[in-house]
C-alpha cells in the first residue's frame, strides 16, 4: 500500500534563521572570490568566473512547463502551461581553468527566458536561472563553512596543475572504493575524486531550499530520452586531451536529441528537510520529486563560437536572477546573493562588457 505524504509545509520569512556574523562570512567569502578572479585573470588576460570557471557545454532550447499539475505545483514559473527558450551552461567547478584530468563534479545552470511575474530585488530582465550540480547535497552544511573551504581552495588556484591531476587520480580510486561499500565522500569529490563521467548523463539538484510560491522546495533536472539516460555513468577519458569533456559533449550533442525532466520537491518535514544546513540530504521517501516541466535540446554544435561568446563570456548566471515566486533561501542561497554579483562585477569590469540578461 502507498506511503501517504503529509501535506506540503507552507513558506513563511520565519524558516530562514539568520546568523549574526553573516556580514563578516560574506566578507570572507568575497574575499576569497577576489584572490580567485585575481589570479585567473591575471594568468588568462582575461577576467572568468570565480567558481565553474571552465564551460564544457553551451546548449539552447526550449523549457515547457507541463499542461496538467497537482494544484500545490501551480506556482511562480509553473502556474500555468508555457514554453521558454532556454540556455543551458555545463561546467565543474573550480575558479581556474584546469585539465579535464583533474576530475571534479559537474554543474548546470540553467537560464529560462520570458518569464513573467514579481522579481526577486536586484533581478534584471525577465528570466529566471537554475544553478544545479550532479550531486543532492551541497560540500559546507553553512555559509561559514563554505567561506572556510572557500579559503582553502583560493590558495590552490592555478598552483601545480600536474600535482592537481596526480593527486585526482589517487582520491578517484579512493572515492570508488568507498562507493563500493556505501560510503562515497562528497568532499573527496570536491578535491579531485569525482567520478570522471559524461555531463550528459548526470542528474543535477539544486541542493539548497527555494520559495516554491506558497510552498519550499527543492529541484531537480533528470535525463529521460534514451539518449541521454545511456550516457548516465559513462566514464570519459581525459589522458593527453586537456579538454575531453568538452570534446565528448561536442561530439554527442551532433547527434542526439536530448530530453530531461525538470522535477520539485516540497518539503513536507521541518526536520528531515531543513532550511539552513544544505549537507543534509532531502530524502525522496518523505519528500518525492514531481515532474512539472520538459527541457527539450535538439542536436547542435554544443560549442558554437557566437552562443558560447554569447552565454559563456556576456551572460551572468545566479540563483537570485528570477521571481519572488522562488526565492532562494538558507544561508548558503544568503550568501549567494553578493558573492554572486561580486564575481560578475569583476568580470564585466576587468573585461570591458558589461553583463545583460537575453530576451527573445
Amino acid at each position: 500500500m502507498p506511503m501517504t505524504l503529509p501535506p506540503p509545509l507552507p513558506y513563511s520569512p520565519e524558516i530562514e534563521t539568520l546568523q549574526d556574523d553573516e556580514g563578516e562570512t560574506l566578507a570572507a567569502i568575497n574575499a576569497s572570490f577576489d584572490e580567485i578572479l585575481q589570479t585567473t585573470h591575471e594568468d588568462y588576460g582575461r577576467a572568468v568566473r570565480a567558481v565553474h570557471a571552465k564551460a564544457h557545454g553551451i546548449l539552447e532550447g526550449i523549457f515547457t512547463v507541463a499542461d496538467v499539475l497537482p494544484p500545490e505545483l501551480v506556482q511562480g514559473l509553473f502556474a500555468a502551461p508555457s514554453s521558454h527558450r532556454a540556455y543551458l551552461r555545463i561546467s565543474t567547478n573550480p575558479g581556474d581553468i584546469l585539465d579535464d584530468a583533474v576530475a571534479l563534479p559537474r554543474g548546470l545552470a540553467l537560464k529560462v527566458l520570458d518569464v513573467e511575474g514579481e522579481r526577486l530585488p536586484g533581478a534584471q530582465g525577465s528570466t529566471q536561472d537554475f544553478i544545479m550540480v550532479n550531486g543532492p547535497i551541497f560540500t559546507a552544511p553553512d555559509a561559514k563553512k563554505f567561506a572556510g573551504n572557500l579559503k582553502l581552495l583560493a590558495k590552490t588556484t592555478d598552483r601545480a596543475e600536474g600535482a592537481k591531476v596526480a593527486a585526482s587520480k589517487v582520491l578517484q580510486v579512493v572515492n570508488a572504493a568507498l562507493g563500493a561499500v556505501g560510503m562515497e565522500s562528497t568532499a573527496l569529490a570536491g578535491l579531485g575524486g569525482a567520478p570522471q563521467v559524461d555531463p550528459l548523463g548526470e542528474t543535477y539538484f539544486s541542493v539548497t531550499p527555494f520559495r516554491y510560491g506558497e510552498y519550499v522546495a527543492k529541484f531537480r533536472l533528470r535525463p529521460v530520452s534514451s539518449a541521454l539516460t545511456e550516457l548516465t555513468g559513462a566514464k570519459i577519458r581525459t589522458k593527453g586531451h586537456p579538454d575531453a569533456i568538452r570534446e565528448r559533449v561536442q561530439q554527442e550533442m551532433a547527434g542526439i536529441d536530448a530530453e530531461w525532466a525538470f522535477e520539485v520537491q516540497l518539503r513536507r518535514d521541518a526536520d528531515r528537510q531543513p532550511i539552513e544546513d544544505a549537507s543534509v540530504e532531502w530524502k525522496e521517501d518523505h519528500a518525492p520529486f514531481v515532474e512539472v516541466a520538459r527541457l527539450r535540446v535538439p542536436r547542435q554544435d554544443s560549442w558554437d563560437a557566437d552562443r558560447v561568446r554569447a552565454v559563456d563570456e556576456d551572460m551572468r548566471f545566479s540563483v537570485w536572477t528570477g521571481l519572488a515566486a522562488h526565492r532562494p533561501l538558507g544561508g548558503i542561497n544568503r550568501a549567494r546573493r553578493d558573492a554572486y554579483q561580486h564575481s560578475a562585477d569583476f568580470r564585466a569590469a576587468a573585461n570591458g562588457c558589461p553583463m545583460r540578461e537575453p530576451t527573445t
